[in-house]
């Protein structure tokens, strides 16, 4: 019997807290937050805090989501990258080697052209290959110096008349100078007294001394801002 009273008292007592509860949250103004009982005010201060929890989660899983996909479409690259410079550092001696070997070349195509004043006697060089084979010159005409990035480029038109074979030797004394000297627009015709006549242009070519590379530099900023 005793034990039936506690049970419905506190029963009894249960129930009056659930109804004290249900009764803050009647008659709420929402225009005036402020005077609200403790627990709705208490119930809505925790809705705002999971719901600014929830926002930040999803908002930092979004960004995180996004790094990570932007990580994962570098990841191909990235291992192409590795590939390649991981077969450079094992070749670093060769490509060494390799890189050694083209400065030589370099140097030695460098010393086949002449300096700026070395053309007068490249020019005179030309001239007795004719005409140390017996060939008569009927014309022999420098041309405009074009220049380039790192060199000169002189034509030379010429024509020279004499037989077959001593045009022929000709042509093999000028590829065999000890500076570059290339023939370009060979044209051989019939002349008289059994002689042929050829008509060529003699491309030679010169370095440029510092000054010259300098004032090129220069001139190329100058040629960009006019385009």
């Amino acid at each position: 019997m005793a034990t039936n009273v506690k049970t419905r008292a506190g029963s009894f007592d249960l129930s009056t807290v659930f109804e004290d509860a249900a009764a803050q949250f009647r008659g709420l103004n929402a225009n005036e937050p402020g005077q609200w009982p403790p627990l709705p005010r208490l119930g809505v201060f925790l809705l705002a805090a999971i719901a600014v929890v929830v926002l930040g989660w999803f908002l930092l899983l979004s960004e995180t989501t996004d790094r990570l996909e932007a990580e994962r479409n570098r990841e191909p690259g990235l291992r192409q990258e590795y590939r390649s410079k991981l077969a450079q550092a094992v070749n670093l001696p060769e490509l060494r080697k390799q890189k050694l070997q083209v400065e030589e070349y370099v140097t030695q195509l460098e010393k086949q052209l002449p300096g700026k004043a070395e053309m007068d006697a490249l020019l005179s060089d030309i001239n007795q290959a004719g005409i140390g084979r017996g060939l008569q010159f009927e014309l022999f005409r420098p041309g405009q110096v074009a220049v380039r990035d790192y060199y000169a480029e002189l034509p030379i038109a010429i024509r020279v008349s004499g037989r077959y074979h001593d045009i022929g030797a000709f042509a093999a004394d000028v590829a065999n100078l000890s500076r570059i000297v290339t023939l370009h627009n060979l044209a051989i015709t019939g002349g008289k007294e059994n002689l042929l006549s050829m008509e060529a242009t003699a491309r030679t070519y010169r370095y440029l001394d510092p000054a010259e590379v300098a004032a090129q530099q220069k001139s190329k900023p100058a040629a960009g801002a006019k385009k």
